[in-house]
């Protein structure tokens, strides 16, 4: 099944249910008003919207319309939880050995994890906004999943069982401004403003066997400025897979329904496939010359992110964002 939240002036916008196609949707009106009511009581509501789906992709949905992304909000506007993993510990060994630091023994053992800012996403065709472009603007290639409510202690495996949709992310970095923050030993605020999500939200049964283990084998494309940069494996370099992510959270408190745990950046070590980030790109850079060469990015740069599956056709639609500055922004509704 897949999933949108579409734009109607609201907070937390209206569901909608989407084509496999991604070609039409139709609202979900009647069966379920958001995204969060139906993580909620997915039990009841999920078998309901698999009906309307079923009769969507056979072409007999009544009041069914054109699909559009640039309609779309995040699949969760807003989210009671966002923690983001850096799960492929290739992107921790090149950023690290690029600056002649060690990657501690701990990182393989225990994911590395950092608590994000959930109150307000942005939609995968909004503008990303910010003040200047000396914070150094990167973006992240990552996939996510949303879980159901998981239990505190949970383990790994079992925790595996709370995931009810997959997204594709785009965890917006200010690269700048990272190295002072964490300077004072607490953690990521400024450094890590709102992040952009797919417009399509899929339960695990659209991916079929790229879903193995926890991992999600299917392939991440970037592109900056329309120039493909990275078309990497989301799979096999996938250090620590969902459910360890998931149980590594609820450790020490519970999630509730709706919460979201991404990936970190997706990450290979063979470089050819290239790079999910900037910021890997300029620590391969340094370690093959000494000096980064690429620049972060600039005011009017796009970026499009998308995950494609076994027969090559988008998974969960494509985010393509451009970089504004904050005095172009329109004023937030709400």
């Amino acid at each position: 099944m897949k999933l949108a939240t579409l734009k109607d002036g609201s907070r937390d916008g209206i569901l909608a249910v989407v084509s496999r196609d991604l070609a039409s949707a139709h609202f979900a009106t009647g069966i379920a008003s958001t995204m969060q009511q139906l993580l909620d009581d997915w039990n009841f509501i999920s078998p309901q919207l698999e009906d309307l789906y079923a009769t969507l992709n056979g072409g007999k949905a009544r009041h069914a319309f054109a699909f559009d992304p640039r309609h779309c909000m995040a699949p969760l506007p807003r989210a009671f939880q966002w923690a983001d993993g850096s799960a492929y510990l290739n992107h921790v060994e090149l950023v690290r050995r690029a600056r002649n630091a060690e990657v501690p023994a701990s990182f393989y053992e225990d994911p590395l994890m950092y608590q994000g800012g959930s109150d307000d996403f942005l939609g995968p065709c909004d503008d990303a906004v910010f003040a200047s472009t000396d914070w150094g603007i990167d973006f992240e290639s990552e996939v996510a999943v949303v879980t159901g409510d998981v239990a505190m202690g949970t383990d790994a495996q079992a925790a595996l069982d709370s995931v009810r949709l997959l997204m594709v992310v785009n965890d917006w970095s200010l690269r700048n401004l990272i190295p002072g923050e964490l300077a004072k030993g607490f953690g990521f605020l400024q450094g890590k403003p709102a992040t952009a999500f797919s417009p399509v939200a899929v339960t695990l049964d659209e991916v079929g066997p790229a879903w193995q283990g926890g991992r999600l084998h299917l392939t991440l494309e970037s592109r900056w400025n329309g120039q493909q940069v990275g078309l990497t494996e989301a799979g096999p370099e996938m250090t620590f897979h969902f459910g360890q992510l998931i149980a590594h959270v609820a450790k020490t408190r519970r999630l509730r329904a709706g919460s979201i745990v991404g990936s970190g950046t997706v990450s290979n070590k063979d470089w050819s496939h290239g790079y999910s980030c900037i910021a890997e790109k300029r620590a391969i850079e340094t370690i093959q010359s000494g000096a980064p060469q690429t620049a972060f990015m600039q005011f009017g740069d796009t970026i499009r992110i998308e995950l494609h599956g076994a027969d090559g056709h988008s998974v969960c639609g494509a985010i393509e964002q451009r970089v504004a500055p904050l005095a172009a922004a329109a004023a937030p509704a709400g």
